[in-house]
């Protein structure tokens, strides 16, 4: 068992004696979908795979909020709100906005990139660096504003 897969079993532990049952159930979805990944792809996920499927349900909640907003259903925003929190807690911290730049600014000057054409070579060398520690749509954006000017 991997050391984010310790935390996350202390954690889940802790939550229950706590008697926290937002952060329990989130903790146990998070636990589900490491477990699915194992299963599915009859492999033991370590800390960075681990990282991929947690910031894969980052992404969705982002999705849902969105799609929650548009119907005017507040009360699940604040749901899916309190559970990208919690699933950012068990993510290494993010990057800020200056150190995304610098580092779009890096990877397109070492991809030789000079177009938006040449966008899947940035994103190439940012995504394994970026991977939950920055929202990928965000960093996409990012570079398009820099490739088209």
């Amino acid at each position: 068992m991997t050391t984010m897969q310790v935390r996350l079993k202390d954690e889940m532990k802790q939550a229950m004696r706590d008697r926290e049952k937002v952060r329990l159930g989130t903790i146990r979805l998070m636990l589900a979908a490491i477990k699915q990944k194992e299963v599915d792809e009859r492999i033991v996920l370590d800390d960075e795979q681990i990282i991929v499927v947690l910031d894969k349900m980052l992404k969705q909640r982002r999705e849902s909020i969105r799609q929650y907003r548009d119907a005017g259903r507040e009360e699940l925003v604040e749901v899916e709100e309190a559970e990208v929190l919690i699933i950012q807690d068990f993510l290494p911290q993010a990057w800020s906005e200056e150190e995304i730049s610098d580092m779009v600014t890096a990877a397109i000057a070492e991809s030789a990139a000079s177009s938006i054409k040449d966008m899947g070579k940035v994103m190439a060398i940012l995504k394994p660096a970026m991977q939950g520690r920055a929202d990928m749509a965000v960093v996409s954006t990012k570079i398009k504003a820099m490739l088209a000017t």
